[in-house]
């Protein structure tokens, strides 16, 4: 292969990967914007879509079946979490939220490797075929259902915040709470909204992902950190910037292992936030200091 092809096919990758981060990061920053709350259980969410789809493939549902029902599902397992171990402590401080969330995304996790054991699981690509040509360079047909899934998802939250009427009010909870509190909206309500869309949102990616990584119990560990290196590079209250921030993290990481090594793919995420840590610390400040529901 010549080297631009290898650097576009590396492109290519880095860019699916990166979309991957992207959705998972829209989620974190979707639901900080709301709650206030950064939700380290998230990447347990991807997993439970992925792995509750491949169990009703299984079972003999068809895909477009098969992801509905799982998004559905990973919505509801969003909604209880918000209401039975977020709700009853919302005035907490916020380390002690971020805390919570990290023991639900142990918990989710243990009950995934009970019902679903270690194996991994698979989903059949939603279109068949070969891959296509690009300039020199192959594209696995499941990435553009993954660029579209991604497209269609900035699309949908974009329309809802400024046409709808629900839009509207998480707007007013972001700019003034409190304003917003005594012009009757309820934030609680809109934190049980939140929870809700990040499961779907993190089970449609799960999904969407499944045909090129399989699923496993412990998937939404590394996609989880991941999401949240992303929407940390871009900015925890930033939409524009979620996307930014995955799709760079994304790149990197491919090019980090086509260049270096396979083994320093993982490591990249890692130097990364430690980068931001060191010469960005006021947005670790922000997400610790961030609003309560």
């Amino acid at each position: 292969m010549h080297i631009n092809d290898l650097y576009l096919q590396f492109l290519f990758s880095g860019l699916t990967l990166g979309s991957i981060y992207a959705l998972i990061a829209l989620a974190l920053v979707t639901t900080y914007n709301i709650t206030g709350i950064l939700n380290m259980a998230q990447g347990e969410f991807v997993a439970l879509g992925a792995l509750s789809a491949c169990t009703f493939s299984a079972a003999g549902f068809s895909l477009p079946a098969a992801f509905c029902l799982s998004v559905i599902i990973t919505a509801l397992v969003g909604g209880l979490v918000e209401r039975l171990a977020i709700n009853p402590i919302r005035n907490g401080s916020s380390i002690t939220l971020i805390i919570v969330t990290i023991g639900l995304s142990i918990m989710l996790r243990g009950l995934a490797l009970l019902i679903w054991g270690t194996n991994p699981y698979s989903l059949p690509a939603f279109t068949q075929g070969g891959p296509l040509m690009v300039w020199g360079a192959a594209v696995n047909t499941q990435s553009i259902w993954i660029f579209g899934l991604l497209i269609v998802t900035v699309t949908g939250l974009f329309v809802f915040m400024e046409k709808t009427y629900w839009g509207k009010v998480v707007r007013a909870c972001v700019i003034n709470r409190l304003a917003a509190k005594l012009m009757g909206i309820n934030p609680y309500i809109l934190s049980l909204m939140a929870f809700v869309i990040s499961g779907a949102l993190g089970a449609a990616a799960g999904v969407f992902i499944t045909p090129i990584t399989l699923a496993t119990y412990d998937m939404g560990f590394t996609l989880g950190l991941k999401g949240f290196v992303a929407a940390i590079i871009g900015g925890i209250n930033n939409v524009g910037g979620a996307i930014i921030g995955g799709l760079l993290l994304g790149v990197l990481e491919i090019f980090g292992a086509g260049l270096i090594s396979s083994g320093f793919k993982d490591a990249i995420a890692m130097i990364v936030l430690i980068i931001v840590l060191l010469f960005r610390p006021q947005g670790i400040i922000g997400v610790v200091s961030g609003r309560k529901v």
